[in-house]
Formats: structure tokens, C-alpha cells, sequence
């Protein structure tokens, strides 16, 4: 009898005990909030246009939106920048590019080949910035231009121009080019 007494008084005791030591389920691990693209468009053609006339045309093949409002084009970005007349004036091809919406300026990266068709000149640099709102298109990076009309090529470290890279200024510059003066 003693044994039935002790027997039930263990087996309360670790029955007690076991629910005792059962919490409730930890509580769900914070989940890092959801950085990743909310929409990806396939086959993106973007037009910029002022007062009815068509300034600029962007195709790339994939575009990724963000909650910021940010673009991410992973793939080849070609765009065209067109004059008064509406003839294309400049091209522009690069490996891949992005929109910052808070600064309102797109970049474009890798290979970045810019053909001036007027001055028949062609840019190339591993990256270049514009701002649609001041129409500047601008790199830290080195540059090289060359002249296909005179052979020259310019070279450098830094740019600044317009939409059109009718007009650049190159910041530290070096190369072949011609010096026209007093005729020697």
C-alpha cells in the first residue's frame, strides 16, 4: 500500500514537473523586412518628352522596381537622346543601370559606349550619371574620346556635359589632339 502511495506520489511529482517546465512556443523571430524587387517588367521602353517633343528613349530588357521607388536594369541599357528636329542625336549602350529616385538620377554601368552622331564622335567609360531634371550627364571615372573626323583622342579622369554631349568638359585630361594657334 505504502508503494501505491509513493508510486503515485512520483508520478505526480513528474507529471507536475513536466507541465511545469512546458512554456508557450518562443515567440516568432523577428523577420527582416522584405528587401527585394516588387514588380520586374520585361521589355521596358521609357520616353522622356518636353512641351509634345521626344528627348529621350531608354530600352533595356529588365527592369526591377523597389519600395523606394528605385529602378534596377540588370541587363543591357540602350538609350537614345533626340535634338530639336526629332533625329536621334546621341546613342548610348551600356551593361546594366539604375534609377535613384531620392537624388531623381539614373546611372549606367559597364562598357558604356556614347555616340555623338553630329560630331561624329564616339565616348566610352565604365560609368556615366544623368540627371533628367538639369539634363547633365556626368562620371567621376576615366573617359576617352575619340574623333573620327580628326583622328584625335582625348582621355581623362571626370566629365561633365549635356544631354546630348553636344559640349563636355573633361577634368583632367590628356591625349592626341590637334592645337589649332598663331601658325607655325
Amino acid at each position: 500500500m505504502m508503494s501505491k502511495y509513493i508510486f503515485r506520489a512520483v508520478f505526480l511529482g513528474l507529471f507536475g514537473s513536466a507541465l511545469m517546465s512546458c512554456t508557450e512556443e518562443p515567440a516568432a523571430k523577428k523577420s527582416k523586412p522584405y528587401t527585394g524587387p516588387l514588380e520586374e517588367i520585361n521589355d521596358v521602353q521609357i520616353l522622356y518628352s518636353e512641351m509634345g517633343l521626344l528627348k529621350v528613349k531608354m530600352k533595356t530588357p529588365l527592369q526591377y522596381k523597389y519600395q523606394s521607388n528605385d529602378r534596377v536594369y540588370p541587363k543591357t541599357v540602350n538609350i537614345e537622346f533626340y535634338g530639336p528636329d526629332q533625329q536621334i542625336e546621341t546613342t548610348l549602350r551600356a551593361d546594366s543601370g539604375r534609377y535613384v529616385q531620392a537624388q531623381n538620377y539614373y546611372r549606367v554601368m559597364g562598357n558604356v559606349v556614347v555616340v555623338n552622331k553630329k560630331k561624329n564622335q564616339e565616348l566610352y567609360t565604365p560609368e556615366l550619371n544623368w540627371n533628367p531634371t538639369t539634363k547633365k550627364v556626368y562620371t567621376e571615372k576615366k573617359v576617352k574620346i575619340l574623333s573620327k573626323n580628326s583622328n584625335e583622342r582625348l582621355e581623362g579622369v571626370g566629365l561633365d556635359t549635356d544631354q546630348t554631349f553636344s559640349h563636355y568638359f573633361i577634368r583632367k585630361t590628356s591625349g592626341v589632339f590637334r592645337m589649332s594657334g598663331s601658325g607655325n
